[in-house]
């Protein structure tokens, strides 16, 4: 699962504002927000938090699992 940190640096990474991202989403402002907020892991519904990170995948981002050196984000390489 995602962590409420890598939501803000993915979403940073992008360029997108909040409101790009619940529009992309199909979540409300409110929602991102509020998963931004938290610390660690985010608040709301399991559902919510996937269509959230699908949507970030989809426009390039790759989400790095705690692999020691701690969770991340970066872009996809393209070939």
């Amino acid at each position: 699962m995602i962590t409420s940190s890598q939501i803000r640096a993915a979403r940073a990474l992008i360029k997108w504002s909040a409101q790009k991202l619940a529009d992309e989403a199909g979540v409300g402002i409110s929602t991102v927000q509020r998963m931004e907020k938290a610390e660690g892991l985010p608040t709301g519904s399991i559902k919510n938090l996937d269509l959230i990170q699908r949507t970030l995948e989809n426009a390039g981002v790759e989400f790095i699992p705690e692999n020691g050196g701690g969770v991340g984000v970066r872009l996809e390489k393209y070939l």
